[in-house]
């Protein structure tokens, strides 16, 4: 974090990137200073209310973070700044939307947690939309301009005032990440699933050390001594309360219960009760260390795109194992009615072997389980996030396929991530398919292949 001393005394000549988050009121003149070199700005956590009208003085300019701040109007100077392609305005008070405040080159726009009920038809004119998170606002429609941006692929439109998914919605050809949950159209979670949840009293719990943080919670090593019972090593999750860009915690937490049982998800053993200040909570086995992320969060420049260790390499069983298990897991889901809405590498742990476990739930939503034609859209809009995975997998896999099975492969990716919604295949024929591939791999790999 970069100081208003170290801007005011010309230290910071020549940076690329400035973050500031120092109680500020007024945007600081200085930073023009920086209008040969500034690429990134962050201003989040501050008390701004507007920008300056010549903001495009930053010639260079291209992702802008202003969350956290007191702004009630998307600033229009955005719309003057050639280069900026990445906004961010998160948790302000925004409640409207000015078409002339969209820069022309916007790529991803993050408006979650803010007051908004409409959006400009203009938003729909920006060919370069890839990724839009609106979640938490008052929403009660979409543009219908927005069926025009083929590149759209991670839309966030949770914890809104939606009573339908528009049928342009769902015909969008590159989207692949969709969460919709907490709105009047949502399919409502299983009630009698989430009541049969095991209550776990707070005081058989022992919390240990963090083991994470993400948007929706912290997760913690405890130990569980319930009555009667061997103590056991568990994993709990306590939920925050604050909006995430994905949607609310509370749906996360139901969607992880209802999910139910798979060998490709980590088991819920219970929900907590009586915590001191009334925090929700799950109890979860405990993952093993030897299981790691498969990749890591997208960047700035890939958007929606896992970034993966350059030098990360997979055996042709190994990659096939992973591919098949969240394929498994993936149609598990879909019959229970619920799209996991991020299906990435990021969420996938997975051990040597290619065991693999899918996890946050934090952008899941609820659908029909009877097949109509919206249920299998929403579904198919999720295979094409498989497709993007399993063409990740298929970039960093080792020799070990034969040419038909390599040919099958990229055949299915091909096939989960075209353009025609209803034309992809859905889970259980992915399934079949990377089930045969991999049998066949494990045989010319090592003569048979153990679980």
């Amino acid at each position: 974090m970069h100081t208003l001393a170290q801007l005011r005394a010309g230290q910071l000549s020549g940076i690329k990137r400035l973050d500031l988050s120092c109680g500020l009121t007024q945007f600081p003149r200085e930073i023009f200073d920086l209008a040969d070199s500034l690429e990134v700005l962050n201003l989040s956590g501050n008390q701004l209310t507007a920008l300056p009208d010549d903001l495009h003085r930053l010639p260079h300019l291209r992702v802008l973070f202003c969350s956290d701040n007191h702004f009630i109007e998307l600033p229009e100077c955005l719309g003057r700044c050639a280069a900026l392609t990445m906004v961010g305005f998160k948790a302000n008070r925004i409640e409207r939307v000015p078409g002339t405040a969209l820069p022309p080159l916007l790529r991803w726009l993050i408006l979650t947690d803010n007051r908004i009920s409409q959006l400009p038809q203009e938003l729909g004119q920006r060919p370069h939309l890839q990724k839009l998170m609106l979640a938490g606002n008052r929403l009660q429609q979409l543009p219908t301009s927005l069926g025009q941006c083929h590149r759209l692929e991670l839309l966030r439109i949770a914890a809104n005032q939606l009573t339908e998914l528009p049928q342009w919605l769902l015909e969008l050809p590159s989207l692949s990440w969709l969460a919709y949950a907490g709105n009047p159209l949502e399919t409502q979670a299983n009630a009698d699933l989430l009541a049969r949840t095991t209550p776990i009293d707070w005081s058989q719990l022992n919390v240990h050390q963090q083991l994470g943080e993400g948007a929706s919670g912290v997760i913690h090593q405890a130990l569980w001594q319930p009555p009667g019972q061997v103590a056991r090593h568990v994993a709990l999750k306590l939920y925050k309360g604050q909006m995430t860009s994905d949607g609310s915690p509370l749906h996360e937490m139901h969607a992880c219960i209802t999910a139910g049982r798979h060998p490709n998800l980590i088991d819920v053993l219970g929900q907590i009760n009586g915590h001191p200040e009334q925090q929700a909570g799950l109890v979860m086995d405990l993952i093993a260390p030897s299981y790691r992320n498969l990749a890591g969060l997208p960047s700035l420049e890939s958007c929606t795109r896992d970034v993966y260790a350059d030098a990360l390499r997979l055996s042709a069983p190994v990659a096939l194992r992973i591919a098949l298990g969240i394929a498994s897991v993936a149609a598990h889901l879909h019959r229970q009615g619920i799209t996991h809405g991020d299906l990435y590498g990021h969420n996938i742990l997975c051990n040597d072997q290619g065991d693999c476990l899918l996890g946050d739930f934090g952008a899941a939503s609820f659908h029909a389980t009877a097949d109509t034609v919206q249920t299998r859209a929403l579904q198919r809009i999720e295979v094409r996030a498989f497709g993007i995975l399993l063409g990740e997998l298929l970039a960093r896999i080792e020799p070990g396929l034969s040419a038909e099975e390599l040919a099958t492969l990229q055949d299915l990716q091909a096939r989960c991530c075209q353009p025609q919604v209803l034309g992809r295949p859905g889970f259980e024929e992915i399934e079949g398919l990377l089930r045969d591939c991999g049998e066949g791999a494990c045989s010319l790999a090592t003569g048979g292949c153990g679980a």
